[in-house]
């Protein structure tokens, strides 16, 4: 289950947030499973441009975010690590490379190994993961393949000059709620969880690159996407709840934006959903604005 959440901010102390990472985890557990949390930043080689903007391009502020991330998450379920393990791990975007954190400070990058080095990945992860359980650290080598062979794909696109990495912004939609896993096309959406007791903050940065893009030229001025959407496990209660908190949250945006966007709020197409859990199926709600 993704977190997602413009900028990259999260804090565990929100009361929403720690619910709901609370319930998924106790959800897999009751079920037999174990939990690996990937708590991710990403930057550029190539330029530190195209790194996070959240963090103001400052790599080391977001590595630093994601070991407070860490740490908040063994306060709740404990630093033994037997059910939950909490995996620092970077995303380097020109190669789309991970980078796996330690926990004795050193990495295992993956774009820096060669042929002969990828036999022995299994003894690498287990000496950087020494306190994983050994049934997740198997459950990681599929992932870590693939990745490799990503890299390597990746690298072939840019020889053949079939790669870009200076990809333009040219966001045109504003996605707030849970359950925007299909949204895969990068630099379309902004997407900011129901997170953050300040919920009004993000939406107003949001906004703004919005109506910046539309300035630039990057996205035609004539009109943007505020979609809401909330998930539901169950028909009935559960669903009508979602029904609730989606409203809630489009009118929320759409009156942050209409005292703060005046101008970019008349170019605002709203839409509201609920998000069936099991089946991944979106549906609107009626009376859209």
């Amino acid at each position: 289950m993704p977190f997602r959440n413009l900028g990259g901010m999260f804090d565990l102390g929100w009361p929403h947030l720690g619910e709901v990472l609370a319930h998924h985890v106790q959800r897999m557990v009751s079920s037999g499973r174990r939990v690996i949390f990937f708590i991710t930043y990403h930057y550029s080689k190539g330029d530190p441009q195209r790194g996070c903007a959240g963090f103001n391009y400052d790599t080391g502020a977001a590595i630093a975010h994601t070991y407070e991330i860490r740490r908040q998450v063994e306060h709740i379920f404990g630093a033994a690590h037997g059910t939950v393990y909490p995996l620092v791990c970077g995303f380097e975007t020109d190669e789309d490379a991970l980078i796996l954190h330690g926990t004795g400070g050193q990495k295992l990058e993956l774009a820096a190994l060669t042929t002969s080095d990828r036999a022995t990945l299994e003894l690498r992860l287990a000496a950087l993961l020494p306190d994983m359980p050994a049934q997740m650290r198997a459950d990681l080598m599929p992932l870590l393949h693939g990745n490799l062979e990503h890299i390597e794909q990746a690298r072939a696109q840019m020889r053949r000059n079939e790669r870009s990495l200076d990809i333009e912004h040219r966001e045109w939609m504003i996605c707030l709620g849970r359950g925007f896993d299909f949204l895969h096309t990068p630099n379309l959406a902004l997407i900011i969880g129901p997170y953050s007791p300040k919920l009004d903050e993000p939406i107003k940065t949001a906004a703004g690159i919005i109506q910046a893009n539309m300035a630039a030229g990057r996205v035609p001025d004539d009109g943007f996407l505020l979609l809401a959407s909330v998930p539901y496990d169950e028909i009935g209660v559960d669903r009508a709840r979602a029904e609730l908190k989606s409203r809630f949250l489009s009118q929320f945006a759409a009156e942050v934006i209409r005292a703060e966007f005046p101008e970019l709020a008349g170019k605002m197409a709203m839409r509201t959903a609920v998000l069936d859990w099991r089946s991944r199926h979106l549906e609107t709600l009626g009376g859209q604005d």
